[in-house]
Order: structure tokens, then C-alpha cells, then sequence
């Protein structure tokens, strides 16, 4: 469901409503007649409305983590807040930027529309930018040619599968977060699909290459061997892009995540 489409049908209706009030039905109720429940109801709704719109349109937007593919940065569950405005204001609902403030640094965790399906949102970490040669092979990570560090950060238990995964702290620019890798998994990807620029990428025994194209950015899931991204579908283009995730702000199962991130 798209949720900005129907805040905006609603703040359309309850508007015009409110606005046929002020300027017609208002001046031919008698002094003290009390609003009937079609106008009262919108009037009262709109402007509720419009500041949830508003907030969540160009500020801040809730999402919550489905799937595992991000930990253990983020856990299922997770209940997090993207920023809206980091990467420039965009119009509701067309998701056009008119205004341009930043643009996405390798190692941000980003939320974006898949490619695939733009009514999905999927988060992953900005892992390449327009233009970088990405090469992911031995489950090592190459940008430009030189090889992302890596320190080795003890085991990390998966409680939901009582499996223990080996836990890395990689270093993507200015910022160090944790990823998982699972040495049972082959390096190659057990499937591609087809998807624009797929000629940019070459794939292989041992994994991957890829040059970003133009205008486009590639994501990878902190659980390595346990993620759906660029690696398998392809590049997100920038007109796909929701926002930047910063605030853990609540979950039911772990209340002590709260304000957690890296």
C-alpha cells in the first residue's frame, strides 16, 4: 500500500471539504446551528492530516525492519526513523527532488523503493557511489581497487537459527559498523537476476564486479550471505531514494535498542 498516496487523498478530501465550509456553507448556517457530521468531520481531521503529511514527507518517516538482511546493525523488528531531507526535498507521493542538500556517502544505511517493485521499500548500506568499481569476491569487499579493512570482532549469535556467524568490523569511509559473513555459504551468488546495466557487472566463481553507472548506487546487507541487494538485482537509482535511516526508536522484543545505531 502506498501510505503517502493515501495521506495525500485524505488531506485532499478533508480539505476541500474544510475549504467548501469557509467560503460557502458556513455564511448559510443560521447563528449557532450546529455543523453537520460530513463538514465537522473533515474540518476536524484536516489539520491532524496535513501535519502528519507534512512531518512525514519532508522530515522524518517511521519504518520497521522486516527481514534480517541488515544484521546485526539492525535486528528484525526494529523500529527506526529515516530522514527525509538529508538527501535533498522531495515532492510527496512523485518522489521528484526539487532541492538538492546532499547526496549518499559510501556507509550510510539508506532506505530506497526496489527497483523491482518501487511500492516496496527495502534499507540496505550505500556500499558504492556513481561511477565506483565495486568487486566483492572471496566475501571481500574492493572499492576502486583497494580493499575495504576488516577487523575481526569475535562470533555473533543468531538466536533465531542457534547459529553462530563470524562478525567483522568494516570501515566504509569515515564509518565503521559491523557486517556478518557466514563462511559455509559459496562465494559465488547462487542466482542474478536480469536488471538495467546488468552488462556493468561481471560475476564469477568468486564472486562479483560491478561499475556503478551514472546516477545510480549499489547496496549491500550487513548480513552478507543472508541478503538480497545490488548483488542480485541491480543498482538503485537515485529517483529511488526515500531517505537516510539515523534512530532505533523501539522494539517490543529488545526495549533496550532504543537510540541504538551504528
Amino acid at each position: 500500500m502506498n501510505f503517502a498516496l493515501l495521506l495525500f487523498i485524505l488531506l485532499l478530501v478533508t480539505g476541500i471539504f474544510s475549504a467548501m465550509d469557509a467560503v460557502y456553507f458556513a455564511k448559510r448556517r443560521a447563528a449557532g446551528e450546529r455543523e453537520p457530521w460530513w463538514i465537522e468531520y473533515p474540518k476536524s481531521f484536516f489539520p491532524v492530516i496535513l501535519i502528519v503529511f507534512l512531518l512525514r514527507s519532508f522530515l522524518v518517516e517511521p519504518f520497521k525492519i522486516p527481514s534480517g538482511s541488515m544484521i546485526p546493525t539492525l535486528l528484525v523488528g526494529d523500529f527506526i526513523l529515516v530522514n527525509k531531507y538529508t538527501y535533498g526535498i522531495r515532492l510527496p507521493v512523485i518522489n521528484k527532488k526539487v532541492i538538492d542538500i546532499g547526496e549518499p556517502q559510501r556507509g550510510d544505511v539508506m532506505v530506497f523503493r526496489y527497483p523491482e517493485d518501487p511500492s516496496v521499500d527495502y534499507i540496505k548500506r550505500v556500499v558504492g557511489l556513481p561511477g565506483d568499481k565495486i568487486a566483492y569476491e572471496g566475501k571481500r569487499l574492493f572499492i576502486n581497487g583497494l580493499e575495504v579493512p576488516l577487523q575481526d570482532a569475535g562470533d555473533y549469535l543468531l538466536k533465531d537459527k542457534i547459529q553462530y556467524l563470524k562478525q567483522y568490523t568494516e570501515t566504509l569511509g569515515k564509518i565503521e559498523h559491523p557486517i556478518l559473513l557466514d563462511r559455509s555459504e559459496p562465494n559465488a551468488m547462487p542466482y542474478v537476476k536480469q536488471f538495467p546495466h546488468r552488462e556493468n557487472c561481471i560475476y564469477n566463481n568468486k564472486g562479483l564486479k560491478c561499475t556503478v553507472p551514472p546516477g545510480s548506487y549499489f547496496m549491500m546487507g550487513d548480513n552478507r550471505d543472508n541478503s538480497s541487494d545490488s548483488r542480485v538485482w541491480g543498482f538503485v537509482p537515485e529517483a529511488n531514494i526515500v531517505g537516510k535511516a539515523f534512530f532505533i526508536w523501539f522494539n517490543f522484543s529488545e526495549l533496550k535498542r532504543f537510540g541504538s545505531f551504528n
